[in-house]
């Protein structure tokens, strides 16, 4: 059903109101008041049915939860906990009597991303937009001159290698005849095990053959596990819809080759791709390739998209824009971005790359100069949100934690400004 509404309008007799005894001029109370909590309640619900199921938790409830969570970099249990330890958390999500349970329970900001999507999170962010224009931290204006940029969003991963990506399918698959109860000749529990310590064991010391035999060893046993459970399922179509998308990508790490492409890099994470962006620490980064949009000024993020297939940057470039235009509501004239985007094809918008200051006036020479100051805003994500490490499952779960990436830097941004305001 749709979500409620939470209503302290009416006293308790022993209890005081956390709005008398906090302090008012406190960021987070100020940033509750420039928003716009009604308008997201409507734009939210909508996602709910009228009548089936029981009534969902108020939106501004989930959705405080999810700024206050990705402002600090949070997990879901750790927000949850923090939300009934912190006073001034829950005045933010519009309770006025102070709350000594848990709100709700930690698997219910999956099921609340999972039901309002890609757009109700879009909501979400162009909410804090319109908050940064009404309190004064960019103007209107501010919003026609963007700089773009990409960066890796990894995945919750550890570094893929042959002999972990081998064990993890035979623990996968024995877990699964176990949960359905299918007899195996046998689960190879103890051996793999083995097998993958001796692997790291001589990688460790530089024996080379001796960690490639081992690992050939964890392949054979996959093997056989693999073709045991396949050879079951196609005599048993029940079985066979179960197994078949485990068995599918169990089946491709079996078969695939050092050289080629659209590789398996995880068993329970199947569509992370290998993407190198030239860095000297790290050369290899496993996830998805994320686009930022951020004014020129003031670093405020007007969209966050997650992409798939490790595009071109200059292939982003058109959609970035867009998504920016649409949360702003402002029409983006000036685009300010790397070498990485040569070659893009907008034709409909200015787009000033670096390297190209010869045939610039000062003026244009000094903004194209503030392109890079979009790099440390994205070490900030990374380092104080939660883009360094994205913990959400599937191509939504990328789709979903880049834009709420998005959502806690604005967070940020708007209470250092309150705060420097009103301090």
């Amino acid at each position: 059903m749709k979500p409620k509404v939470t209503n302290h309008r009416q006293g308790r007799l022993f209890e005081q109101r956390l709005s008398d005894l906090l302090n008012p001029n406190h960021p987070l109370l100020l940033l509750a008041q420039l928003i716009d909590w009604e308008d997201l309640e409507r734009e939210l619900s909508i996602h709910f049915h009228d009548e089936i199921g029981a009534p969902a938790k108020p939106v501004r409830l989930i959705t405080g939860i999810f700024m206050l969570q990705h402002m600090s970099g949070l997990s879901d249990e750790n927000v949850v906990r923090g939300w009934v330890e912190n006073p001034y958390w829950q005045l933010f999500c519009g309770y006025d009597f102070l709350q000594w349970k848990f709100p709700i329970n930690f698997s219910s900001l999956s099921r609340w991303r999972t039901k309002i999507g890609k757009t109700g999170m879009k909501k979400i962010l162009a909410a804090t937009v319109e908050c940064a224009i009404n309190v004064d931290l960019i103007k209107e204006r501010d919003l026609e001159n963007v700089i773009v940029d990409t960066t890796v969003m990894p995945k919750n991963i550890s570094f893929p290698t042959d002999a972990k990506l081998y064990y993890k399918s035979i623990v996968s698959l024995v877990r699964f005849a176990k949960k359905l109860k299918i007899p195996l000749r046998q689960t190879y529990k103890f051996l793999s095990k083995k097998a993958l310590r001796l692997t790291s064991k001589y990688a460790h010391a530089r024996k080379m053959k001796q960690a490639k035999r081992e690992a050939r060893r964890l392949k054979t046993y996959l093997g056989r596990i693999f073709r045991e459970l396949q050879n079951k399922a196609e005599s048993n179509k029940d079985l066979k819809d179960v197994l078949g998308s485990t068995l599918q990508v169990i089946g491709k790490i079996l078969q695939q080759q050092r050289t080629d492409k659209n590789k398996i890099y995880s068993v329970h994470e199947p569509s992370v791709e290998c993407i190198s962006k030239g860095k000297a620490h790290k050369k290899y980064e496993f996830g998805c390739k994320a686009s930022l949009v951020l004014t020129h000024k003031k670093g405020l993020v007007l969209s966050c998209e997650a992409h798939h297939g490790n595009p071109f940057d200059g292939h982003t470039l058109k959609q970035a824009l867009f998504d920016a235009e649409v949360n702003s509501g402002k029409q983006v004239k000036r685009t300010f971005v790397d070498k990485g985007y040569r070659g893009h094809k907008i034709k409909d918008k200015e787009v000033f790359i670096s390297g190209a200051k010869k045939r610039l006036s000062p003026h244009f020479k000094k903004l194209l100069k503030r392109r890079q100051a979009i790099e440390p805003i994205i070490g900030h994500m990374k380092a104080d949100g939660k883009l360094g490490r994205n913990y959400l499952k599937g191509h939504l779960g990328d789709k979903l934690n880049a834009i709420l990436c998005g959502i806690g830097q604005n967070i940020r941004l708007l209470l250092n400004f309150l705060l420097m305001k009103y301090a």
